[in-house]
């Protein structure tokens, strides 16, 4: 292998906007500076919402959904 042809490894700080720091390695130089971190994401937070838009989960429930029995057919006899 060449040498001196690798960008440098170091050590980097990361700070978002909600105040959250951490500190990785990368070949970037200087601070991050991110706008959204794992620690204030609504997905990783557990705050995600599911949107239903115009209904679309309940008519694919009423369309694909489980079917029940109708009542008497089977556990009369």
């Amino acid at each position: 292998m060449k040498a001196a042809i690798h960008p440098t490894y170091e050590e980097i700080r990361v700070m978002c906007a909600c105040g959250n720091s951490f500190t990785t390695r990368s070949t970037h130089k200087g601070d991050l500076h991110v706008e959204i971190c794992s620690a204030c994401h609504p997905f990783f937070t557990g705050k995600q919402k599911l949107v239903d838009t115009a209904g679309r989960v309940d008519r694919f429930n009423k369309r694909y959904g489980k079917k029940t029995a109708p009542e008497g057919t089977a556990s009369a006899q």
